[in-house]
């Protein structure tokens, strides 16, 4: 038996694990490190973030990015540097705690939680951190539902995206993945295709170091960008909590809504067609993919294509957890498909505690983003001390 089984072994659950092991919790991470972002994400990505707000989070805040790899402020990341980053504060603050199983379900059992592995072994712990990332939320349009799958995917099921080499591909959606995908498409050697409902594309400003006392004390900069609003969802996550749900929701739909980061631009232009201001009403196969689209003046299009990836983001949804038992995951999602947290990010199942995407519901937009992994594993290691002392 052990105090806390943490299920995800990426930025959140590394997180996590550190603070819980310096608390003097019997901690242990399950999963391989930093996977999701390893075989999840194209060859060639670059983070969004910057590099100040890409650090997982130990107690001493010893094992930042800069520990590792210094970058300067608006420096894209390379994504395989991220993860040899990742791995490497594993290798400093987790070490023997991680276990690379996977853990395949979770239930309970005499007033404790029951973990099962991969490897058929099953071990109890006092409490459970589901540190999930944003594979099991990926979601796909209505509209494509009747596609195969060898024809349609998510921009999550692709890491080497020289599969498509040749082959004309419709990329759904108009934020920095559906950006950033079609771009390496075309760079390896794809004929993508951008197909969106907004009627242009977004793209960021370039970061600019050097502002003025004003400019600074007007738009702050934060984990999530300049501004007081972004600000404040960056920094004050906690107090986001307590907001009215409406409120909540509205924040994280729309803070850092769809846009290309100002590096992708240059490589983006010229380089991608675009089909704009279009709903996507359905898709059927035959010799190829059509999509058919209305305008917004309701004029309807047919456009064909070999294949279609959705890059269209992650919503949540306790019901898709199907690692947990059907008890645990109603207890979960009495009150609705996302999950209403306590301050330390306890479930309404107690002992069971969630962190990461899926936290954005309650916490706001600062848990889609590596930044909010210190606000969570801080604040959810308080709750884990809690609730072991409360039941030894």
């Amino acid at each position: 038996m052990i105090d806390v089984a943490i299920v995800g072994a990426g930025p959140y659950g590394l997180s996590v694990a550190t603070h819980a092991l310096a608390a003097g919790l019997d901690a242990r991470v399950f999963g391989r490190p930093m996977q999701a972002w390893e075989w999840h994400m194209p060859r060639g990505m670059l983070l969004k973030s910057e590099p100040d707000a890409s650090h997982l989070s130990d107690p001493d805040r010893r094992y930042g990015l800069d520990a590792f790899r210094r970058y300067s402020y608006g420096e894209p990341v390379p994504v395989e540097t991220f993860i040899a980053y990742g791995k490497w504060f594993r290798a400093q603050t987790v070490k023997d705690a991680l276990d690379e199983s996977t853990v395949t379900g979770i239930g309970t059992e005499g007033g404790l939680f029951s973990v099962t592995l991969s490897s058929g072994a099953t071990l109890l712990a006092r409490t459970v951190v589901l540190a999930l990332g944003f594979l099991p939320f990926a979601h796909r349009p209505n509209a494509l539902a009747q596609l195969p799958p060898e024809v349609s995917s998510h921009s999550c099921e692709h890491h080497d995206l020289s599969a498509f080499a040749g082959r004309h591909v419709a990329v759904v959606g108009a934020g920095q993945s559906a950006l950033e995908t079609a771009t390496l498409l075309v760079e390896a050697g794809a004929k993508p295709r951008i197909v969106a409902r907004t009627p242009s594309l977004a793209w960021n400003d370039t970061p600019d170091e050097r502002r003025s006392v004003l400019t600074r004390t007007l738009a702050p900069r934060s984990g999530l960008g300049t501004g007081w609003p972004s600000w404040v969802w960056s920094e004050l996550p906690g107090a986001v909590r307590y907001l009215p749900k409406a409120a909540r929701s509205h924040i994280v739909r729309t803070t850092l809504g769809p846009a290309g980061s100002w590096w992708l631009k240059e490589r983006f232009d010229g380089a991608v067609p675009v089909t704009l201001g279009v709903r996507l009403e359905g898709a059927d196969h035959r010799d190829a993919v059509r999509l058919h689209l209305t305008t917004g003046r309701g004029t309807v299009k047919t456009l064909e294509t070999e294949h279609v990836i959705a890059a269209t983001g992650y919503q949540v949804d306790v019901g898709r957890i199907d690692i947990l038992d059907p008890n645990l995951r109603r207890g979960v999602s009495a009150g609705g498909p996302r999950p209403r947290l306590s301050r330390t990010f306890e479930t309404r199942v107690p002992g069971l505690y969630m962190v990461g995407l899926a936290a954005a519901a309650t916490f706001g937009p600062a848990m889609r983003f590596v930044h909010g992994s210190d606000f969570a594993a801080r604040r959810v290691t308080r709750g884990l001390v809690s609730q072991v002392r409360k039941s030894t």
